[in-house]
């Protein structure tokens, strides 16, 4: 069985290695640049090693690219998040923008952020097809505890 995310991992590679020819680095400095070490980058670049986003987000400052643009490249957000205000989720009616709320919350950092879209929308990937009824037996959602008497 191949791995399907072989393919994504040699693409964001490629990606990344034309950013640091473009920035005139050679390997040693990107590593030198980003804390990593030499052989590690070698790997990322020839698509043997999925990075993390601690790790795509010291590769986006040393090569001048966005962190949400080799975030879209390594599959962890969509190529429309990437741009301005991204929601995608807002063409379907009465749904908020979920993931323009989570890239507006000042409270989340760019890696928090990601993962949470990430999830997200890996959630909506394996939901069932939403019905027009409303969903009776879930409980409200509310900022304030609840309320008891006595």
């Amino acid at each position: 069985m191949t791995d399907p995310w072989e393919a994504q991992r040699e693409a964001l590679g490629a990606f990344i290695r034309e950013q640091r020819k473009r920035a005139n680095l050679s390997l040693r400095q990107l590593a030198e640049l980003t804390s990593l070490s030499n052989p590690y980058l070698s790997q990322v670049e020839r698509g043997l090693h999925q990075p993390s986003v601690r790790v795509l987000k010291a590769l986006s400052g040393a090569l001048n690219v966005s962190a949400e643009t080799l975030m879209a490249q390594a599959g962890l957000i969509d190529a429309m998040t990437a741009g301005a205000n991204g929601a995608t989720d807002t063409h379907e009616p009465n749904v908020p923008g979920t993931e323009q709320a989570i890239a507006a919350d000042p409270r989340l950092g760019v890696d928090q952020k990601a993962a949470l879209i990430a999830v997200y929308r890996s959630m909506l990937a394996s939901a069932p097809p939403v019905t027009d009824a409303p969903v009776t037996d879930a409980p409200p959602v509310t900022d304030a505890p609840p309320v008891t008497e006595g």
